[in-house]
């Protein structure tokens, strides 16, 4: 009988595992929240556990068991990122779990012993072309609504233009731009951490043209179109009371935007964070050296930052377009 086989015998969560849980999770920040909990959900497959992960037997895996499991997921064709990510979950779990003094400094010194998967897959995503990034804006100018086309297309800009991330940009507050300087703060980093991006001159009057017709009340700064007020009822009471400000974009919106202006402009689909490859790609081509790249896109490594680089896909495609023997 193997370690796998031995857990899914007995699946009780105590309020310890609960809050080994709760702890691990609540450190990470929302977006990261989302996906290591997904991640969690999927060992839990693993290892026949039925239900919700909140209510799982987390501080009875040992070493034993967590060397199947990286086995198993090695096994799923999985990415090699994808395996130790979700191995990184659980020991973060456990980690929890000896730090409130339910997990033994044995069974913890153990895990930590396990090691991560090694190789590397071909990576994903891609450097959009310049004739690519003209049309999806060109497709935000053509819609019907004048307010939406504006806001999709400062969106799109801001994104190529700075290297947001989805989850940085829906956060964004109209008092993080300063309409004078072009100078960007993102307040919610990556890691709570924060940065200031000095826009280029077309994205910042681009922003600009925007506020112009969102208006000067507080709040968020792209917001659903639908709940703006009309301009006469701006002039007329710029300090709207809080629940008159309009909401948030979500990130999953942004995302959605994203890819309905890529089929309207019938570019190949790309995701937000193909226009933050795209960012930090021509960054690079334009001769800006790497650790300014990576201060820009706000990577704690460089070698982060050297996965964003495309631009060695196009030299190959370059280089086996003229390969002749």
């Amino acid at each position: 009988m193997n370690a796998i086989t031995c857990l899914s015998m007995s699946c009780v969560a105590s309020d310890a595992d609960r809050l080994a849980l709760i702890v691990y999770l609540d450190h990470l920040a929302p977006s990261g929240r989302r996906s290591m909990r997904s991640l969690l959900q999927r060992v839990g497959a693993c290892f026949g556990w039925q239900g919700d992960c909140a209510e799982w037997p987390w501080l009875s895996l040992r070493y034993a068991a967590l060397m199947q499991l990286r086995a198993t997921l090695s096994a799923a064709d999985l990415s090699v990122n994808t395996v130790n990510t979700t191995l990184a979950a659980v020991r973060g779990v456990l980690k929890a779990g000896f730090q409130l003094g339910a997990y033994s400094a044995d069974e913890w010194q153990r895990i930590q012993a396990v090691p991560n998967v090694r190789g590397r897959r071909v990576t994903k995503g891609r450097q959009l072309t310049p004739r690519e990034v003209e049309r999806l804006l060109a497709a935000c100018r053509a819609d019907d609504n004048p307010l939406r086309a504006l806001r999709d297309e400062v969106i799109l800009t801001v994104l190529l233009y700075a290297g947001l991330r989805r989850t940085e940009l829906v956060r964004l507050n109209v008092d993080d731009f300063n309409p004078r300087s072009g100078l960007l703060q993102i307040q919610f980093g990556k890691g709570n951490k924060q940065r200031a991006v000095s826009l280029p001159n077309p994205a910042k009057q681009k922003l600009k043209a925007w506020l112009k017709q969102r208006g000067a009340m507080a709040g968020p700064l792209f917001v659903h179109v639908d709940e703006l007020p009309s301009k006469q009822r701006q002039k007329q009471n710029c300090k709207k009371p809080m629940s008159a400000i309009p909401s948030a974009l979500s990130a999953h919106q942004v995302y959605a935007l994203l890819r309905r202006r890529c089929r309207q402009a019938n570019v190949a689909l790309c995701s937000p964070h193909d226009l933050r490859r795209t960012f930090v790609s021509r960054l690079l081509e334009l001769g800006v050296d790497l650790n300014t790249a990576r201060q820009l896109a706000g990577h704690e490594h460089v070698q982060t930052t050297t996965l964003y680089d495309r631009r060695s896909d196009k030299n190959q495609r370059q280089a086996m377009a003229n390969f002749r023997f």
